[in-house]
C-alpha cells in the first residue's frame, strides 16, 4: 500500500507545471515526457470512474448530490493509496477542509502536499481566458465561498471555495509534510523553488537532473507540445491550456476598479504572500 502526496492549488495557479516537473524529474529521460501522459503518474482525483465502484450498479455519478460525492471521497482516496506501490501524486483543486462533515482530503492515507499559490490578480486573467468568463465574472467566482466545479459525466464536482479561503486552508497549518511554493518564485528562480520539491521528496541534490527537469517542463516546452498534439486536460471553453504563463498580465488587462475589487476581496492573503501592488 502506498500513500498520497497532494499537488494542490487554486485553479490556474501552476498545478500542471509542478506535475510536469515531477514526472520529468522522476522519469529522468533524455527527452521531455508527453504532457498527455501526466495522468498516468499524477492522478486526477475527480475522475468519475474512480467513484463508480462505490455507487449502485446502473447509477451515474452525475445523479449524486455534492454531499453524496463528498461522502465517497475518503473511500476513493483510500483506494488510490491502496493501489499504489509507494507515494502517488494526486492533483486537487479542493480547498483543504470539510464539506458537510466530510473531509475533502483523506489524511489517513496522505503523506503531505505541495501547494502552489499565485497572485490573484493574474489568476483572474487566466480564469477569464480559460473558462471564457468576463473579468467581472472571474472576479466574482474568486470571491464566492461556495465556488466549485460542476458535476459532469467525466468529473465529479470539486469544492474550491474563494481564492482567499483556498489559500488560507492549505497554508495556515504547519506540519503534515507541507510545502508552499509561489508561482512567481518558480518563474524567477526555478532552481531554488524546485530544489525544495526535490528535498520534500527526500531526494539527494542532483543539479544536472534538476536542471534538465526544469528545462523539460518549461512553459515554452509545454506550449510547444500543446501546439503539436493538443492537451487532453484542456477545458472545452479554453482556446489554449498553456496561454502565456507570465507574471503581471493584470497590469494590461484589468481596470482600476477590478484591481481594487480583488484587493478588497483578498487583502489578508495577498498581504501574506506579498501580492499587494505598490500604490495600493
Amino acid at each position: 500500500m502506498g500513500n498520497i502526496l497532494w499537488i494542490a492549488s487554486y485553479p490556474k495557479s501552476g498545478n500542471t507545471w509542478v506535475r510536469t516537473f515531477l514526472q520529468n524529474y522522476l522519469a529522468n529521460k533524455n527527452k521531455p515526457v508527453d504532457i498527455n501522459t501526466l495522468h498516468q503518474e499524477s492522478i486526477d482525483e475527480v475522475k468519475s470512474f474512480r467513484y463508480q465502484p462505490f455507487i449502485n450498479e446502473g447509477q451515474s455519478t452525475v445523479e449524486l448530490s455534492l454531499e453524496e460525492v463528498c461522502a465517497l471521497r475518503p473511500m476513493v482516496q483510500a483506494q488510490i493509496a491502496a493501489a499504489a506501490p509507494a507515494t502517488v501524486f494526486v492533483k486537487t483543486h479542493n480547498f483543504q477542509g470539510e464539506y458537510k462533515g466530510y473531509p475533502l482530503h483523506n489524511w489517513q492515507v496522505s503523506s503531505g502536499a505541495i501547494y502552489v499559490v499565485r497572485n490573484p490578480l493574474d489568476v483572474a486573467v487566466s480564469l477569464k481566458h480559460y473558462f471564457d468568463y468576463s473579468y467581472d465574472e472571474a472576479i466574482a467566482y474568486m470571491a464566492a465561498n461556495m465556488a466549485g466545479t460542476p458535476n459532469e459525466p467525466e468529473n465529479v464536482p470539486q469544492v474550491v471555495s474563494s481564492w482567499s479561503n483556498h489559500v488560507k486552508s492549505w497554508t495556515q497549518e504547519g506540519g503534515r509534510n507541507m510545502l508552499t511554493l509561489r508561482y512567481e518564485d518558480m518563474l524567477t528562480n526555478p532552481q531554488k523553488a524546485f530544489r525544495k520539491v526535490e528535498s520534500l521528496l527526500g531526494l539527494k541534490k542532483d543539479v544536472k537532473r534538476l536542471a534538465k527537469a526544469i528545462r523539460f517542463s518549461s512553459f515554452k516546452q509545454l506550449e510547444s507540445q500543446e501546439s503539436n498534439a493538443g492537451f487532453m486536460e484542456k477545458h472545452e471553453n479554453a482556446g489554449r491550456f498553456f496561454r502565456k504563463g507570465k507574471v503581471g498580465q493584470w497590469r494590461d488587462e484589468l481596470s482600476e476598479k477590478q484591481i481594487k475589487r480583488l484587493i478588497v476581496d483578498h487583502e489578508e492573503q495577498m498581504r501574506r504572500f506579498k501580492y499587494i501592488p505598490k500604490g495600493y
